[in-house]
């Protein structure tokens, strides 16, 4: 799969504390791995007909979108879960 994650929340994800960036490193390439379906992430759900969001850690999340049959995911979400879309 290719993960798309846009500059603006690269630079959120630079902001969060280095053990969390690196949880969210390791879930990036889940992804990019295994695909979009995350069951073996804490608190993974659907959001909705495409989304999906999981817990990074207790107080943070990320979401992200995928089009059933494409090889693409977008990541557009990752931060506080206080804050988060959903």
């Amino acid at each position: 799969y290719n993960v798309i994650i846009k500059r603006k929340l690269l630079r959120n994800i630079r902001k969060m504390p280095e053990q969390i960036q690196k949880k969210m490193a390791n879930l990036v390439e889940d992804l990019r791995d295994k695909g979009p379906i995350r069951n073996d992430w804490p608190n993974y759900g659907k959001l909705g007909a495409e989304r999906y969001h999981c817990h990074i850690a207790y107080h943070w999340v990320a979401c992200w979108y995928w089009e059933k049959d494409t090889i693409t995911i977008e990541v557009y979400y990752a931060g506080s879960r206080e804050n988060a879309p959903y």
